[in-house]
């Protein structure tokens, strides 16, 4: 991570300069924004507690950077970056989103949202507001399995912004699962994809398969993935196209 200044103080007058939200900054890729050069903002917290998340430091941790840094990091990358990926663990669990969002989105950058969706809420003041261009919503397992796979008990908050993002029809999203076969099985795959394409989603579904690594810590002691995950077989019984990814 690359070091980031402090930016004067007059210019967050009044604000809470002693927050600190953001555990990280990825300072460029090409990869997480498809069409924009961008940073990585990861915003400390989770709401949620998934075995397989490989960001445990994050879910778990305390943010190291402030919000005027940020800010500052951001303004010396103008011209350099055009978007901003607000990504953490769970971005919209930050009470100061919204406001960043803005701050953000004024300095002219476009701003990519990955999000669990458990905050409904927030999405749609983010949408309300035309703060963000792209979304990646990830779709944790089917409604029988939610608590199990995410440690939560919160399906129609998820569902409820699932509800809204294939209602808008205007910010382009994307749907993710991360599938790890000691969680999940090709039928609950299936049930994903088909409540999508039942509430008109038309887009691609993403298949992460879950890495465990022994040298690379996760949130929950899971075994290694056991089998590998037949695309082929998948896609032929699938209503929408999938996509195998590595998380």
């Amino acid at each position: 991570m690359e070091e980031v200044a402090t930016l004067p103080q007059t210019r967050w007058q009044g604000r809470d300069r002693a927050a600190t939200p953001f555990y990280a900054i990825t300072p460029f890729t090409m990869l997480d924004f498809p069409g924009h050069t961008a940073c990585i903002i990861w915003i400390a917290g989770c709401n949620m507690r998934c075995g397989y998340c490989h960001n445990p430091q994050i879910v778990l941790g305390k943010g190291t950077i402030r919000e005027e840094e940020a800010m500052d990091f951001l303004g010396r990358r103008k011209g350099l970056l055009d978007g901003v990926v607000l990504s953490g663990g769970e971005a919209t669990s930050w009470p100061g989103l919204v406001g960043f969002a803005q701050e953000v989105k004024a300095m002219g950058f476009a701003l990519k949202l990955d999000t669990n969706g458990l905050r409904p809420d927030v999405v749609t003041q983010l949408l309300d507001r035309r703060l963000i261009d792209s979304i990646a919503l990830d779709y944790k397992a089917p409604r029988a399995k939610f608590r199990d796979v995410t440690g939560v008990t919160a399906w129609q908050r998820f569902s409820a912004t699932l509800d809204l993002l294939c209602a808008q029809g205007e910010i382009p999203f994307e749907v993710r699962t991360t599938v790890h076969d000691a969680l999940m099985d090709e039928d609950d795959v299936l049930a994903i994809t088909r409540d999508l394409k039942g509430r008109g989603y038309d887009g691609v579904h993403v298949l992460q398969i879950a890495v465990i690594d022994p040298d690379r810590p996760t949130l929950g002691a899971l075994p290694l993935q056991r089998r590998d995950w037949d695309l082929a077989v998948l896609q032929e019984r699938a209503p929408l196209s999938l996509v195998l990814r590595q998380q």
